[in-house]
């Protein structure tokens, strides 16, 4: 395997999925069923603008088309892959993701939310106090959780 600093970044969206009573989307993951828990997130196509990525992938993981965006974050979020994963994810193409990250609004009724997709990516999902987003993070996620929490809490928005 190449050095670890020598692969790239890859690049990608995430979703801060918030419901009427600002809880947080967060799913399980199929291939990490350990207790943590993690927000919608993935990769950007070819000539696709983030924003259309982000609803594109919500939609792929959990079924939700009705949000609306409250806030598209200013900084890029980043983050590494521990040395456990490296080399198996994305085909040991890059050394972790680069992340455009949105605030969304989920409009619709939890009827509606559907994991159970044509690619499923979750087991389970639950909506959670944002405050308790980095401690049901994996660890080498938790500094973009840590600015999630953030923006969140400037946003007054209870």
């Amino acid at each position: 395997m190449k050095n670890k600093k020598a692969l790239p970044l890859r690049l990608g969206v995430g979703i801060a999925l918030l419901n009427r009573e600002y809880k947080i989307f967060v799913g399980k993951r199929i291939d990490n069923p350990g207790n943590s828990w993690q927000m919608p997130q993935g990769g950007v196509n070819q000539n696709e603008n983030f924003l259309e990525a982000a609803k594109r992938e919500l939609e792929e993981e959990t079924g939700i088309k009705k949000v609306e965006l409250i806030k598209e974050l200013d900084t890029w979020l980043a983050y590494d892959l521990p040395k456990n994963l490296l080399g198996k994810l994305w085909n040991g193409k890059y050394r972790g993701q680069k992340q455009k990250w949105f605030i969304m609004k989920f409009i619709g009724k939890n009827e509606e939310i559907n994991i159970n997709t044509k690619i499923p990516e979750f087991l389970d999902w639950k909506w959670i106090n944002p405050m308790d987003l980095t401690n049901v993070a994996v660890d080498f996620k938790l500094n973009v959780y840590e600015k999630i929490k953030e923006e969140l809490t400037s946003l007054n928005l209870n």
